[in-house]
């Protein structure tokens, strides 16, 4: 049992705000966004990404539409500094993105920080430096006049070096860190001083971001922080006033809509909240809940599942099933009154009308997911005893998105034929929707080949009974294999793909390889699972490829 808290913990102390004006506020336009998932993100990572999911990520955050993307942390690792210069020297920083480095406030930091971004059109050289009282105290033994001048003294010297590269757009970002935790009076202080050493002006303004770095108050106490600042600091037009909220109580999300209610301008965080500790504010969950009030947010989520998927591989990491909007299982009700009530509001919702669909408060198709998993009707323990049947008698494990779509199989069969069915015909089940060859495509064999553009595939398909030869270059074989099928008109995309041993335990005797993918057609919200068996892996996975392809083709009901 938990002691009682007041012995170990005090209440965090209410800001004397009595004329607070955020309750009053709506929010009618989104902030400026700023992506951390390739630097708070990757430090938080078990496995930081490498220089191929970095730039995947870098192109996928490009892609949904942010224009200020912190970048790395180059002055902690070659790693972090040659990625700074790869984007650079590469070219890969589009005209209207600004990309963003983090320093601390030490000399030598500094000066490693502004060389990795020799060369670049437009850079935010983000400096902090921690300035509430148990970091003056305990960590770093200094007094409020020695942490002002560590800032002061870093800021001009950026300021010195920026000079020496005008060819250089520079941005200064200023972060006292643990602002939430700071005394008020002291950080204004010390922000006030910051834009003073930069000659901050309108034209040429200083973002001040005002971190909750350790969540340690309801976020209507955050809100009454940034409003202070917002209405006390100095310059203040010549200010952008960031935030930049932790996780650590849960509620990121709504400490930043109130700060952004309290005069908050720009907002920093990651795709799905990955970040120290509990992670960062949720980017995705922030944009949308801004979607269903009616405010567009200036990000391209339309389609949420190529992001979360890519998301997933960057840092290899899973995204919760409920989480808001994007988890597999968020549009899926297994309780036969919320199925009742969805299908209901679906038959009278009118396109042109204002979406009013209960227990929906987005239109799955806005984010490019379909119905599919919205209006079938299962039980509550469906998904989880097939994928438990299917896992200890046959040694297949089903991927998650895998175990909603195949539970509908089972649902139909179950509601067209009654009774309780056994490991084996599900099994069977499993085999004929998936594993046994259906229209209009069926597998032969295949050769692979390389050349010095890549592999080659040489791949035999009966369609119609007509044997067809098809060749294809890609950069794996399962690319290879995709080319390849648009010889028969069959344009698609792989969404996902997983591969698994299913052991000597396997009801199949020998140990085979068995290849799950997730294909759609480009501009499709469908999306179809193919499954593959066979003692060779690349075997498996043109297989599963062949399966999708009949799936989606019409195998799928």
């Amino acid at each position: 049992m938990l002691k009682t808290p007041s012995s170990k913990y005090s209440p965090f102390q209410a800001v004397a705000l009595a004329d607070r004006q955020w309750p009053n506020q709506t929010l009618t336009a989104p902030p400026i966004w700023m992506s951390t998932d390739l630097r708070d993100g990757n430090q938080a990572l078990f496995e930081p990404m490498n220089a191929e999911r970095k730039m995947r990520m870098f192109r996928t955050l490009c892609d949904i539409g942010f224009k200020e993307i912190e970048v790395a942390f180059p002055s902690a690792s070659q790693t972090d500094f040659d990625f700074v210069r790869q984007l650079i020297e590469g070219n890969h920083v589009p005209p209207d993105v600004t990309i963003e480095v983090l320093t601390q406030a030490r000399e030598h930091l500094i000066r490693r920080t502004m060389a990795s971004l020799k060369g670049a059109r437009r850079a935010i050289v983000h400096v902090y430096n921690a300035t509430s009282k148990p970091f003056r105290d305990i960590v770093f033994g200094m007094s409020r006049t020695e942490i002002i001048d560590m800032a002061v003294s870093s800021v001009r010297l950026i300021r010195q070096l920026a000079q020496e590269h005008p060819e250089t757009e520079w941005v200064l970002e200023y972060s006292p860190e643990t602002f939430s935790s700071t005394e008020l009076d002291f950080a204004l202080e010390i922000c006030d001083a910051v834009t003073a050493a930069w000659g901050a002006t309108p034209v040429d303004k200083v973002i001040l971001n005002l971190p909750a770095t350790v969540e340690s108050a309801t976020p209507n106490v955050y809100a009454d922080q940034i409003e202070w600042m917002h209405r006390h600091l100095a310059r203040r037009d010549s200010v952008i006033l960031s935030v930049h909220p932790h996780n650590d109580r849960g509620t990121a999300v709504a400490a930043a809509e109130l700060a952004l209610m309290a005069g908050a301008d720009r907002v920093e965080g990651c795709l799905f909240g990955n970040g120290e500790r509990t992670g960062n504010v949720d980017i995705v969950t922030l944009a949308l809940n801004l979607y269903t009030q009616g405010v567009a947010p200036g990000l391209d989520f339309s389609d949420i599942n190529a992001v979360a998927r890519t998301v997933e591989h960057c840092n290899q990491l899973p995204i919760h099933p409920r989480h808001p909007y994007v988890g597999d299982l968020v549009f899926t009700a297994f309780s036969g009154s919320h199925q009742d009530a969805i299908k209901k509001g679906f038959a009278v919702q009118k396109p042109d009308a204002p979406w009013n669909v209960p227990y929906l408060p987005i239109d799955p198709a806005d984010v490019g997911r379909s119905y599919d998993s919205v209006i079938r009707v299962n039980s509550q323990s469906g998904k989880g005893g097939i994928a438990y049947l299917l896992e200890m008698e046959y040694g297949v494990v089903l991927p998650r998105r895998l175990q909603v779509e195949f539970s509908g199989e089972v649902q139909r069969h179950t509601d067209t034929h009654g009774g309780e069915m056994t490991a084996a015909e599900i099994w069977q089940l499993f085999s004929q929707k998936y594993l046994v060859a259906q229209t209009p495509l069926r597998y032969v064999e295949h050769h692979l080949f390389e050349n010095d553009r890549g592999q080659g595939i040489r791949l035999h398909v009966e369609s119609g009974g007509v044997k067809h030869l098809l060749a294809g270059e890609g950069n794996g074989p399962i690319d290879a294999a995709v080319h390849a099928l648009r010889a028969l008109d069959m344009e698609l995309q792989v969404r996902s793909y997983e591969e698994r041993s299913m052991g000597q335990s396997g009801k199949g005797g020998d140990a085979q390889a068995c290849a799950f993918m997730e294909v759609t057609r480009p501009g499709s919200t469908i999306e179809c699972f193919g499954v593959g068996l066979d003692t060779n892996i690349v075997t498996a996975s043109i297989k599963a490829l062949v399966s999708g392809v009949n799936r989606l083709e019409g195998g799928r009901p």
